[in-house]
C-alpha cells in the first residue's frame, strides 16, 4: 500500500501500467496505461509518460486503473446501526426509523454514523457520496453531520431532510435557511434537499420544493416506493413544474409507464439501490423498465442498516436482477433470451459516470486530461481471482471486492489521498496498520 504521508499537498502522482478504464464518451479501455495527476486534475494518460520532478510513483501493472465511484443515495446516519436491519422489511424498517430509534438520534450519533459511513465508503473506492440525510431534527444535527463530512477526505453532498416532520414544515423554519446561509457548497461539499411527495391531492410539498427553488438546491426524493409514494407524486410535480434535469427519483421501482415519460421527458436520473429493492419490498428494481425510456441511471447503497456500503455489491446486484427480469419476462412469453441488454460495462457507467451526471458534475466519473483526479486502483496481488484480467468490466463488475482496492486519490491537493486498509475510523491518526505501516490521513489541510 502506499504511504499517505508520501503524498504532500500537491505532489504529482503517477499510476503506472495500469489497465485504464476512461469512461469516456467511447468507454475506451487502455493497457499497460500510465494516469498521471498533478494539483487536483489528471494531467495525462497514456503509455509511459514522462515523470515530473518529485513525483511518486505506484505500480499499477496487473490492476485496474478507473474513476472514483459515486453513491447518489446513501443514509449515512444509519450505519451507527450497521446491520441491526437484516432481516427487516420496509414496513419494520419504518417504525424503527419514523416511530422509535430514529427519533432518538442526537447530534453526536448522527456524527458518528456519517463518520463511519463516510470512512466506509472512501475506502470502498467511493468517492463522492449522497449523504441522504433524513434524520435531521434539528440544525444542531446537521451542524454534525456536516462536521464528520468535513473530517474525511472524501466528496460529499449532504441532502438535508427531516422525516420527524413533513417538508413544508422543515424548509420553512428560519434555522435551516440560517444553516444554509452559514454553509455553501464547494469543490468537496455540495448540498441538496431530501424529501418525499406522497401524492396528496393538496401537494403540501409544494413549499418545500419552492423553498429549494429558492436555495438553488436540487431535490433529491424517493418515487415509486411501495406503500409509500406513487404515480399521483410524480404528477403533481410534474403539473407544477417541479421536475428538472437535476432531480434524483430514488428507487422509482413501481412506477406507471406515464410516470417513466415524465422523468424522461424532464431529464431527472434514477437512483437505483437493487440491493434495497429486492429486499425491503419498494418494488423490483426497476432498471428493466428504465432503460425502455431512456432515463439516466445511477447506483446508490441505500444503507448499511441492512446491506452493504459498498458499490460493488450495486453493480452486481443491479446486473443479477435485471437479467433475472429480462429472462422471465422472456420465458413467459415462450422465448429464450440469447444476447443480454444490460452489460457489465454499463453498470460501471451508472456506479461512475451516472453519478457524475447526477450531481451535475460533469468534472468527475472519467479518466481523462483535465478531469478531477479521483481516481482508484483495484489490485490485489495476494487474491487468487485478481488474475487473469481478461474483462475488466466484468472484472469490476462480478470479482471486485472492497478489499481490492489498493489506492484511492481524491484531488491530490490534500495530504494523504491514499491509505490502507486497515483499522476503522477511530483508529488514532498516529496509529500503524499492517505491512504498510501507513497511516490514516486526518482533516484535509
Amino acid at each position: 500500500m502506499t504511504n499517505p504521508d508520501e503524498v504532500a499537498a500537491g505532489r504529482p502522482v503517477m499510476l503506472r501500467g495500469g489497465t485504464v478504464l476512461t469512461m469516456d464518451d467511447a468507454h475506451t479501455v487502455l493497457t499497460d496505461t500510465d494516469v498521471l495527476v498533478t494539483g487536483d486534475r489528471i494531467a495525462a494518460v497514456g503509455p509511459r509518460l514522462q515523470a515530473p520532478d518529485g513525483v511518486l510513483e505506484i505500480d499499477a501493472s496487473g490492476g485496474i486503473v478507473m474513476p472514483g465511484m459515486i453513491d447518489t443515495h446513501r443514509h449515512m446516519w444509519q450505519t451507527a446501526m450497521r446491520a441491526y436491519g437484516a432481516d427487516w422489511t420496509l414496513t419494520q424498517y419504518f417504525v424503527w426509523n419514523y416511530l422509535e430509534h430514529g427519533r432518538k438520534f442526537r447530534p453526536e450519533d448522527i456524527r458518528a454514523g456519517n463518520l463511519i459511513s463516510a470512512w466506509e465508503a472512501l475506502e470502498a473506492g467511493v468517492t463522492t457520496s449522497v449523504d441522504w440525510s433524513h434524520n435531521l431534527h434539528t440544525p444542531d444535527h446537521a451542524e454534525a453531520a456536516v462536521d464528520a463530512l468535513r473530517a474525511v477526505p472524501g466528496r460529499f453532498v449532504l441532502a438535508y431532510g427531516n422525516i420527524q416532520a413533513g417538508p413544508w414544515e422543515w424548509t420553512a423554519d428560519p434555522a435551516v435557511r440560517s444553516f444554509f446561509g452559514r454553509h455553501t457548497a464547494d469543490d468537496m461539499l455540495g448540498f441538496q434537499m431530501a424529501f418525499d411527495v406522497t401524492g396528496d391531492p393538496a401537494f403540501p410539498e409544494k413549499a418545500a420544493f419552492e423553498a429549494a427553488r429558492d436555495l438553488g438546491l436540487a431535490v433529491t426524493t424517493h418515487a415509486g416506493v411501495w406503500g409509500a409514494t406513487n404515480d399521483d407524486g410524480i404528477r403533481l410535480m410534474h403539473e407544477n413544474g417541479f421536475m428538472t434535469p437535476e432531480t434524483v427519483y430514488v428507487h422509482a421501482a413501481t412506477l406507471s409507464t406515464d410516470s417513466y415519460q415524465r422523468i424522461a421527458a424532464t431529464g431527472g436520473t434514477i437512483s437505483v439501490s437493487t440491493e434495497s429493492e429486492q429486499s425491503a419490498g419498494q418494488g423490483y428494481p426497476p432498471t428493466w423498465q428504465v432503460r425502455r425510456h431512456g432515463i439516466p441511471v445511477a447506483l446508490s447503497m441505500d444503507t448499511s442498516v441492512w446491506w452493504s456500503g459498498d458499490l460493488f455489491s450495486a453493480m452486481r446486484t443491479t446486473l443479477g436482477a435485471d437479467r433475472a427480469r429480462e429472462h422471465l419476462e422472456a420465458h413467459m412469453k415462450g422465448q429464450t433470451v440469447t444476447h443480454h441488454a444490460l452489460r457489465a460495462e454499463h453498470v460501471v457507467d451508472w456506479a461512475t459516470r451516472g453519478g457524475a451526471r447526477a450531481l451535475g458534475r460533469d468534472d468527475l466519473g472519467s479518466l481523462q486530461p483535465g478531469m478531477k483526479a479521483d481516481v482508484v486502483l483495484i489490485k490485489n496481488d495476494a487474491s487468487p481471482v485478481s488474475f487473469p484480467l481478461v474483462n475488466p468490466y466484468g472484472h469490476v463488475a462480478f470479482q471486485a471486492q472492497r478489499g481490492d482496492v489498493h489506492t484511492v486519490l481524491v484531488r491530490t491537493g490534500w495530504s494523504g489521498p491514499t491509505w490502507p486498509r486497515c483499522g476503522a475510523p477511530s483508529r488514532p491518526p498516529s496509529a500503524t496498520c499492517g505491512p504498510s505501516s501507513a497511516k490514516r490521513p486526518g482533516r484535509p489541510a
